[in-house]
């Protein structure tokens, strides 16, 4: 696995962090056959610290952010957080997304995963750009719960409209329909 660490808001990185986290992050490497990138920010606070582990596939991608007192434990509990995912929705990705090419082959089928178990105000202040992909709500769902967000754009595949899928403050889902 490729690891990138990087510092935010002024935080810099010392070797023992970087080292540290890349090792850890050899624990979600295992899950996987091919070669991945993790990028991982590193940012402190007056209060706390804060971890950002990101690991985009040609498929999905997968998130993890992490508020912690010590900048170690942060990076425990990202990972940690990250291998929850990665155990809850392989089943559900190989399952949802096998029609597209490749995606099979993207989990190491030798690990056994059920053993182990701002509101912004005003005008915006980041910008992003999306490629909207065509899937069905559950396939949505799926990325929308490995990003860790609480929205999610996408193109439905049966009414080829833009949806906008999103969580409710009960727990529930919602999608915003398009025409």
């Amino acid at each position: 696995m490729n690891v990138e660490v990087r510092g935010k808001d002024g935080f810099e990185v010392t070797e023992a962090i970087e080292n540290y986290a890349k090792d850890k992050l050899l624990k979600v490497e295992r899950y996987f056959r091919e070669e991945l990138d993790a990028v991982v920010l590193c940012a402190t606070h007056s209060d706390h610290h804060r971890v950002e582990i990101t690991i985009p596939t040609k498929y999905f991608t997968m998130r993890a952010e992490v508020k912690e007192e010590d900048m170690y434990a942060g990076i425990d509990l990202a990972i940690d957080k990250l291998e929850r995912q990665i155990r809850k929705h392989k089943t559900k990705i190989n399952r949802s997304l096998r029609k597209r090419e490749g995606v099979k082959d993207l989990f190491d089928d030798d690990v056994d995963l059920e053993a182990l178990e701002r509101e912004l105000v005003g005008r915006p202040v980041k910008r992003k750009k999306h490629k909207i992909e065509q899937m069905s709500t559950d396939e949505a769902i799926t990325a929308m719960e490995m990003l860790g967000h609480d929205f999610y754009i996408y193109r439905d595949d049966e009414t080829e409209n833009i949806h906008v899928l999103y969580l409710r403050h009960d727990g529930d889902y919602a999608v915003i329909e398009t025409e």
